[in-house]
């Protein structure tokens, strides 16, 4: 397979670029009459660019809005507000064969092995999928030999294509997601929590393996976990959510050793370190309270019900981005240049 960039392209150039980003789910009461009573913001307002050829890992808790924002880069889901371009073209805006023609350029490896994959489908059949919808991919008379290469790509027996998802382990049917994906020679993957299910040794392989068709393939990844340690490894940079919104954005060097928001010094504080010395001397960030609901965040800075350094402005003004003169990446925090606390 040859890289899916023309050879115009230039590394480093945005690829995707997404502004102001909201997805609120109504809640609403009664049976017959049904009345929107409030909202649930899973999406809150991100922004962020993806250039070509990087990996942006993005990362936080269960519920931070990952998995629904990737759904909304995908189109399975419509957002309430905001803007994303696709190598310049609308991606909210587009529909009919527009927008099939933007979902072949970027696809989307599910985060469950086991459940991602048809059942009844023969592995051949589910790599080839692709190819019925967009048939001009590749001609009925290659696309058996196309699904072999695929296979052959992601380092599984191109003679398996007969065989059923069943047949093969976690790590194997993982690596069949990652065929499919590759399938239409997409520029962009969105890889959502791809190795969660995984055991640690099986994710290690599928996390090179993504790496590998990186560098051979050109590819951009936008890589969703909540496992610092799997973000860290693969990321070029890494954007922190919390409460439906992105608080830091950095290169993987400016999040893990000069991060600026208290929650993502949180998050790497709780962090497991194997070094039994580090581990006894390094300060725990103890958070107060629960995470609040996304439908009803409290105002100002989201986080500030949990944060050590809140506040009264933390309550009535919501932090913008804030460079740092010696450590210019950007935080959403009135306080992002203090150190944290003990």
């Amino acid at each position: 397979m040859t890289a899916p960039a023309s050879p115009t392209t230039v590394r480093g150039e945005t690829l995707l670029d997404v502004n102001h980003v909201v997805k609120h789910f109504p809640i609403t009461q009664g049976v017959l009459f049904k009345k929107k009573v409030g909202a649930v913001k899973a999406v809150d307002g991100v922004s962020f660019q993806l250039r070509r050829g990087e990996t942006l890992g993005i990362v936080g808790e269960s519920g931070c809005g990952k998995s629904t924002l990737a759904r909304l880069l995908m189109r399975l889901e419509q957002p309430t507000a905001g803007r994303a371009r696709l190598a310049g073209r609308d991606l909210f805006a587009a529909s009919g064969g527009e927008l099939r023609r933007i979902r072949r350029n970027m696809q989307m490896v599910m985060q469950d092995p086991y459940t991602s994959l048809n059942p009844r489908m023969t592995v051949g059949d589910i790599i080839g999928e692709p190819f019925d919808i967009h048939p001009e991919a590749a001609p009925k008379g290659s696309r058996q030999r196309r699904v072999q290469e695929l296979l052959d790509v992601v380092g599984l027996n191109p003679e398996h294509i007969n065989r059923y998802p069943h047949q093969f382990s976690g790590g194997q049917r993982q690596r069949i997601g990652i065929a499919r994906a590759l399938a239409l020679r997409p520029e962009v993957i969105v890889c959502d929590e791809p190795v969660s299910a995984l055991d640690v040794s099986i994710q290690a392989q599928v996390i090179n393996l993504l790496e590998e068709l990186q560098d051979e393939l050109g590819l951009s990844y936008i890589f969703i976990a909540h496992d610092l340690s799997v973000v860290r490894h693969i990321s070029d940079r890494i954007a922190v959510m919390y409460l439906g919104r992105i608080v830091e954005i950095g290169t993987e060097e400016e999040i893990y050793e000069r991060a600026t928001h208290p929650y993502t010094q949180a998050l790497l504080s709780a962090a497991p370190v194997p070094d039994p010395d580090a581990r006894e001397h390094r300060s725990i960030i103890r958070l107060r309270g629960d995470v609040p609901s996304p439908a009803d965040p409290p105002s100002g800075c989201h986080f500030r019900t949990r944060c050590w350094k809140a506040q009264e402005i933390c309550a009535v003004q919501d932090p913008q981005t804030v460079l740092r003169a010696a450590d210019p990446h950007p935080s959403a925090c009135h306080f992002a240049e203090l150190r944290p606390g003990p």
